[in-house]
């Protein structure tokens, strides 16, 4: 089972977010499964066609997925999955 994290900057959309233990073989499928936790939370991460948004990271292990289209990152079943959503503004 893997662990999905977010900072803070989501909280603010979704005041209950917390880890939450997911499975999935690839990024994608943990993050439909944590989108079945949180209804709405994928129109932040992920663009109209599916692929991460340019303010959003992730990270497997503490490493920065590869594949930012198609999420077919490969997952371990102790993978720890870090979203990270950039802030901007001045």
């Amino acid at each position: 089972m893997q662990t999905i994290k977010c900072t803070g900057a989501l909280r603010r959309f979704f005041p209950n977010l917390k880890d939450e233990a997911v499975r999935g073989s690839t990024v994608a499928e943990a993050i439909q499964q944590f989108e079945s936790h949180y209804p709405g939370i994928s129109d932040y991460l992920l663009d109209e066609q599916g692929a991460l948004r340019k303010h959003v990271n992730i990270f497997v292990g503490g490493e920065l997925i590869q594949d930012r289209v198609h999420l077919q990152d490969p997952l371990q079943d102790s993978s720890e999955i870090l979203i990270f959503q950039a802030l901007s503004g001045g």
